[in-house]
């Protein structure tokens, strides 16, 4: 398969997850190749994401790293045999690239978490509200990559939407629901768009509310998508430097522990709802 000029973040992680079979098989690089009947710079290049594999060949690599995680083998295998671009990719050059990686690790998800404790997330929000964050921006966005953003944010919503949906889970805190970003109307809207997809049975919603005692896990705002398997979970957070994609077994672990902690912090679906009602009626 020709080289490719850029990578994605899931060509990445699959080459990223062969790369770490061959390692705990204590197999070197140029013995791989010796095994594959290729030269060490294409088991490079496909390590690194840049080069294709066949679904056929990586069951082989697989073989030759005696790797007995079957479940593992055939989602590495869905992986190498995807071909068709997303609709992400008509955003590609226009975008910063860490947007077109979010919108591939989600459509292609299993199940999906938010946490989120300043503003609604990204797959809820309106237009309004998504518009307000992204004017926010230091320094500002010219209008047209202002509305290309927004658009974008739109479309994601797509995993919640499709004839399959994607399976999510929200935890919200109060103060994300408070958060004047835009106007009283749109924070209205906002409350109404989050009570529609509240009722929806893919769709679970629940809220931190002001009054729980001893919370302190403020840190943990992230997207977590779930993989076809666990080991290919993935963890994405903001930080001031940048988008920043997780995949370690051991930091996902502490992801999930951060995430049933605050889960258990919030309020059931009802009571949550009943709260985003109370809200909606005080503005």
């Amino acid at each position: 398969m020709p080289r490719r000029q850029q990578a994605t973040a899931r060509q990445r992680r699959l080459g990223a997850e062969l790369r770490k079979l061959r390692e705990v098989a204590g197999i070197k690089g140029r013995e791989a190749a010796a095994l594959l009947g290729t030269d060490s710079a294409q088991v490079s290049q496909i390590e690194a994401g840049l080069a294709g594999v066949s679904e056929a060949r990586l069951r082989r690599i697989a073989a030759h790293y005696n790797c007995t995680d079957q479940q593992l083998v055939d989602a590495l295998a869905a992986m190498a045999g995807e071909r068709t671009p997303g609709w992400w990719e008509g955003y590609r050059g226009l975008l910063p690239t860490s947007f077109l990686d979010l919108s591939e690790l989600e459509h292609h998800a299993d199940y999906r978490w938010d946490v989120d404790f300043l503003h609604v997330p990204g797959l809820l929000q309106t237009e309004d509200i998504a518009r307000a964050l992204f004017s926010s921006r230091v320094p500002e966005l010219p209008e047209a990559d202002l509305e290309l953003r927004v658009q974008h944010r739109m479309q994601r919503r797509a995993i919640l939407t499709k004839e399959q949906p994607t399976r999510y889970e929200a935890l919200v805190h109060e103060a994300a629901l408070r958060m004047m970003v835009s106007s009283r109307a749109a924070a209205r809207n906002q409350l109404a768009r989050l009570l529609e997809f509240s009722e929806a049975s893919h769709v679970t919603v629940r809220v931190i509310p002001f009054e729980r005692e001893h919370f302190v896990d403020v840190g943990a705002a992230m997207v977590y998508a779930g993989g076809a398997v666990p080991k290919l979970d993935t963890v994405v957070r903001d930080g001031p430097h940048g988008t920043v994609f997780v995949d370690s077994e051991a930091q996902l672990s502490v992801f999930r522990t951060h995430f049933r902690r605050v889960k258990a912090m919030s309020c059931d679906p009802a009571p949550s709802r009943d709260l985003i009602h109370k809200l909606s009626k005080e503005l």
